[in-house]
C-alpha cells in the first residue's frame, strides 16, 4: 500500500507485509503508546479488521484484531487494557470515514488464509530489555536473561523479607500472571516450571508470595509494568519449546493486615495532599471490598 493513515494518537503507515503503528507524544495520548513509541505489526500478525463509530462525537475507530498468541503484549495483558489504551486502535475523525472503509478494505485483503486460527508463535516483538518499574512492594526490573525482585521495607510483607532479594533466570520460568494496577489485587507473579514441565501453582496471596509483587495507587502503573511483563513473556517463549503460559488471575480475599497497610499508606498520600477527599474515601472503600 505504502501510505500513512492520521489519526488522533497514531498514524498508521503501511508497508508490503506489515503496518508501523507510530505513536505520538503528548499529554492527551496515553501513557502506555508514549512507552512503546512504535510497533510493526507483520499482517500475519491480524486475524480481523473493525471500523466502528467512536465513543467521542464525530469519531470513528478502525481496529486491526490480532490473531489470538501473535502479540506477547496483549497475551500479557490478557484483556485487561481499556480500549482507549489498545495499541491496534486508530481513533480517526468522522470525515476520514471514507479513508478507513478504504483502509480497512485492503487491511482485509491481505490477511492471512489462517487469520481465525491462533498464531504459532509471537509474530510481533515485544518491548526490548532492559526494562523496570516500581512496585508496590519492590523494584523489579529485567535485563533480558533475569527478573529481580528487590524488596522495599516500607512495603514488603516480613515473607518477603525473610526471602530476601529474588532473581530469577528466564530459563526458570514458565510464563507471567499480570493483574492490572487499575483493578483491585493488580499484581505481577512470575510462574516457575513445576517438576511436570507445568507451571507451579501460586503460593498464596500475591503480598506473601515471594515470587509475586503487588502493585498499589501509584506503584506498578500499566505503561511501566505491562511492558516489564510482555518482555519477560516473550523471552520465555523464545527459551522454552513449550508455549509460555499466561495465567488469569483469579480474586482471592485480601489479609486483613495488608490492607490496614494500604489504607495507612492512602492516609499519608492524602494528608501529604496528593489525594483529594474524594479520591481517598473511593481507595479507601474499594480496599475494604476486598475483606
Amino acid at each position: 500500500m505504502g501510505d500513512v493513515l492520521a489519526g488522533i494518537h497514531s498514524s498508521w503507515e503501511f508497508d508490503t507485509d506489515s503496518v508501523l503503528i507510530r505513536f505520538e507524544r503528548g499529554i492527551r495520548t496515553p501513557k502506555l503508546f508514549q512507552i512503546l513509541g512504535e510497533r510493526r505489526i507483520p499482517y500475519e500478525a491480524l486475524s480481523s479488521v473493525e471500523l466502528t463509530p467512536g465513543k467521542r462525537k464525530g469519531t470513528m475507530v478502525l481496529r486491526a484484531v490480532p490473531r489470538r498468541g501473535a502479540d506477547p503484549l496483549l497475551e500479557a495483558a490478557a484483556g485487561q487494557l481499556k480500549s482507549s489504551a489498545d495499541p491496534y486502535r486508530l481513533l480517526l475523525p468522522a470525515e476520514r470515514e471514507t479513508l478507513g472503509e478504504y483502509y480497512a478494505d485492503e487491511l482485509r485483503a491481505v490477511l492471512p488464509p489462517d487469520a481465525a486460527e491462533p498464531a504459532d508463535g509471537y509474530l510481533v516483538a515485544a518491548p526490548p530489555a532492559p526494562l523496570q518499574f516500581k512496585a508496590y512492594d519492590a523494584r523489579v526490573a529485567f535485563d533480558g536473561d533475569v527478573v529481580s525482585f528487590r524488596w522495599f521495607s516500607t512495603g514488603a510483607s516480613s515473607a518477603k523479607w525473610k526471602a530476601g532479594d529474588q532473581f530469577f533466570q528466564v530459563g526458570e520460568l514458565a510464563g507471567i500472571e499480570w493483574r492490572s494496577p487499575e483493578i483491585t489485587g493488580g499484581h505481577l507473579r512470575l510462574l516457575r516450571h513445576g517438576p511436570d514441565g507445568e507451571p507451579e501453582p501460586a503460593s498464596g496471596e500475591p503480598d506473601q508470595d515471594p515470587t509475586a509483587v503487588c502493585f498499589g495507587l501509584g506503584y506498578g502503573l500499566v505503561h511501566e509494568s505491562l511492558p516489564l511483563a510482555a518482555a519477560v513473556l516473550a523471552a520465555v517463549h523464545a527459551t522454552d519449546p513449550v508455549p509460555a503460559k499466561v495465567s488469569a488471575p483469579a480474586h482471592h480475599r485480601a489479609d486483613p493486615a495488608d490492607i490496614a497497610d494500604r489504607i495507612r499508606h492512602l492516609g499519608q498520600l492524602h494528608g501529604a495532599g496528593l489525594l483529594t477527599d474524594e479520591e481517598f474515601t473511593t481507595k479507601k472503600k474499594e480496599l475494604l471490598a476486598e475483606l
